[in-house]
């Protein structure tokens, strides 16, 4: 039986204007204006990656924030200026113009800030402490929760875990691909990019591997722990209920939206 104060479970694909898509999962001759407001009504959140690659107008914040249902939330990619660095460290500057650039206009659309790091990035733990206390909890008296993606196995280590959590930070589950898996509850809530999409699949994942994941999902949610996958430590106590945010990224990108509204139903 779900708990009464189960979180809430948010499923979506990496950024919304992608060629295949149209006329696969946007209607053809839908016009291009409008596919976010297409994607959000079928979606939960979506993952925006152009803030990965440089800073966006206030203006199309502010745009995507009112193309979107009331309910919507979209989690935005960092800057690599703060994280593609040798010390991070020396990010402030980055950071602070990645938050004055007009992010807080999604309002309560704004999710969580996903930091992405280099697959050659090591941990090394006094500087990525460092990385850590320069993230803000709150910009003008709003929420703000962090995420980092680290994709260098150093990151499997015990005193990582232990610096997440001290921060509250949640670290990217990634699944399904070539990047380390790291499982460990170290936030307030649940932040996984499953990538394993194919080609041969209608809905571009089996069916038993939607119904796993759709499982994962609810259970994260609930406060309980998700089957079959690798933690740093083991024998961490089970955390409690959490909100769930979960991308359906890379892969057989063309079928992924596909894969993340099989998913919402999932799990209901």
């Amino acid at each position: 039986m779900a708990r009464a104060n189960a979180g809430r479970i948010r499923i979506g694909v990496g950024g919304w204007t992608y060629e295949p898509w149209r006329g696969t999962f946007y209607p053809d001759k839908h016009p291009q204006k409008r596919e976010l407001e297409f994607a959000s009504r079928r979606l939960t959140s979506i993952e925006i990656n152009g803030t990965y690659y440089g800073s966006q107008k206030p203006e199309s914040f502010v745009k995507w924030h009112d193309e979107t249902p009331d309910d919507f939330v979209f989690s935005l990619k960092a800057p690599r200026f703060a994280t593609n660095r040798k010390v991070l460290a020396e990010a402030e500057p980055s950071i602070e113009r990645f938050f004055k650039s007009g992010v807080l206009e999604l309002k309560r659309k704004l999710g969580p800030i996903n930091w992405q790091f280099a697959t050659t990035k090591k941990l090394d733990l006094g500087d990525f402490e460092k990385f850590l206390k320069l993230l803000p909890s709150s910009v003008e008296g709003r929420q703000i929760l962090h995420a980092v993606e680290v994709r260098h196995d150093s990151f499997c280590a015990p005193d990582f875990i232990a610096l997440a959590k001290a921060h509250k930070v949640a670290i990217v589950m990634a699944a399904d691909g070539e990047y380390p898996q790291i499982a460990d509850a170290t936030a307030p809530f649940v932040y996984a990019r499953i990538m394993g999409t194919k080609e041969g699949e209608r809905l571009s994942y089996a069916m038993a591997d939607l119904d796993r994941w759709a499982r994962r999902a609810k259970a994260w949610a609930q406060g309980e722990k998700a089957e079959g996958l690798k933690f740093v430590d083991s024998k961490a106590a089970t955390p409690p209920p959490r909100d769930v945010y979960l991308y359906v990224i890379s892969g057989y990108k063309e079928k992924n939206p596909a894969a993340a509204m099989a998913l919402i139903e999932r799990a209901k």
